[in-house]
């Protein structure tokens, strides 16, 4: 951590805090402040260091320098066709009154309108790879000062990752990402992406206006393929996809676009947009499509940052802390799902985490879960502190064993 965290451009202070708060939210899986003041263990009363780390957490724009740290070490990372995945979600406070700026959200799970914030992640991760690359982990409110629109809290993200990785990536939405006011700016600015389009949204065919599921429908479906996925139960399911193209415009705009239409998945056929340049090539279309399945994979990496470091359970009143809760949270997740497997030692280190979660059923596919349970037990035993040589003390004979694996 001292050599992830000791790049950060902050004052002493500052990268002091980050580095206590990841140690803590890594150790406890928590972002209680509580949780984390007793992960460091220092010698004086437990409020001191609350009030300490409530105090930082509070300092104006750490919560936006974190997030370009973060973009700033994955961006080397981001080829040409690497897929940056846009996922946008909510953190829900329903039985909160007195947190900054509370607003009504949609929560996806229940359809019900409770208090909260809204949350976008940027996540990079290869066409049908697992490897995972957490770049934002934002949050916002549109009772906060200073918000204009949705759609401009994601194009700011989008600029700050675009700028990182010069304009390389695809990037890659959802539902609600055809809104016209996203399409647009990022034809504008040159970026490649996959979006899911509704049926009732209008595209250019040969000169004619068409409601594109009425596209859809017409549309040749000259390509098969047939795909396995596991179900809960340990089962598999079998899908026959098809799929076939048409090349359109949106209106007002001389971009020629393509329009993959998959059908297989329910009685609507599936529309993606794209503006990567496809041919009637079997291979070709089939990226895309595997393109837009690894989309729905990242769903889990939500899961795993609100399961396993408990973001919902916030509990810092201000607003400007709030989304430096949620900036070391990236900051965590960057740590565990990415940097520990950039160098052969620290991949060494990885696996040994995976082995220290001691999980009964072995890793599952998804084993970034294993990896922070890993984590929390390396240093949950460690009789170090994150900060200062006065702290420390001798390493266990656990703590000498992993050394020198990570040595050899």
């Amino acid at each position: 951590m001292h050599g992830f965290l000791g790049k950060l451009p902050l004052p002493k202070p500052a990268r002091r805090f980050v580095l206590e708060a990841t140690y803590g939210i890594q150790t406890r899986q928590s972002v209680h402040l509580s949780e984390i003041a007793r992960a460091l263990n220092e010698p004086i009363p437990l409020i001191k260091t609350v009030n300490r780390l409530s105090r930082q957490a509070a300092r104006k724009n750490l919560a936006e320098d974190l997030t370009r740290f973060v973009i700033a070490q994955g961006a080397p990372r981001i080829k040409d066709r690497t897929l940056l995945v846009i996922d946008l979600s909510d953190l829900t406070k329903k039985y909160a009154e007195k947190m900054e700026y509370l607003a009504r959200v949609r929560d996806g799970s229940t359809g019900k309108i409770p208090h909260g914030y809204w949350l976008c992640d940027v996540v990079g991760v290869e066409c049908g790879g697992r490897e995972i690359i957490p770049l934002a982990h934002h949050l916002w409110s549109q009772k906060a000062p200073g918000f204009e629109s949705e759609n401009q809290e994601i194009l700011g993200l989008v600029d700050a990752v675009s700028t990182a990785t010069d304009k390389r990536g695809v990037w890659v939405v959802d539902r609600g990402g055809d809104r016209v006011k996203i399409l647009k700016p990022l034809i504008k600015r040159d970026l490649d992406f996959i979006v899911r389009l509704r049926g009732d949204r209008h595209l250019l065919y040969r000169g004619r206006l068409w409601l594109a599921e009425d596209l859809a429908r017409a549309c040749p479906l000259p390509y098969a393929e047939t795909v396995k996925r596991q179900d809960l139960d340990g089962g598999e399911t079998v899908r026959t996809l098809e799929f076939g193209l048409r090349k359109v415009r949106l209106p007002g705009l001389k971009q020629p676009l393509f329009l993959l239409v998959i059908r297989g998945f329910g009685a609507r056929p599936l529309m993606v947009l794209t503006t990567l340049p496809l041919s009637k090539n079997r291979k070709t279309l089939w990226w895309v499509v595997e393109a837009y399945l690894t989309r729905w994979r990242i769903e889990e990496t939500l899961r795993f940052a609100k399961q396993t470091y408990a973001i919902e359970d916030v509990r810092v009143l201000g607003y400007q802390s709030l989304r430096t809760m949620m900036a070391l949270v990236l900051v965590a997740m960057h740590f565990a799902m990415t940097y520990l497997g950039t160098r052969a030692k620290l991949a060494v280190l990885c696996h040994h985490a995976v082995r220290a979660a001691k999980r009964l059923f072995g890793i599952p596919d998804f084993w970034y879960y294993a990896v922070a349970d890993g984590i929390r037990e390396i240093l949950g035993r460690s009789a170090t502190r994150p900060f200062g040589a006065q702290t420390f003390n001798p390493p266990s004979t656990a703590q000498l064993d992993l050394l020198h694996l990570v040595d050899t």
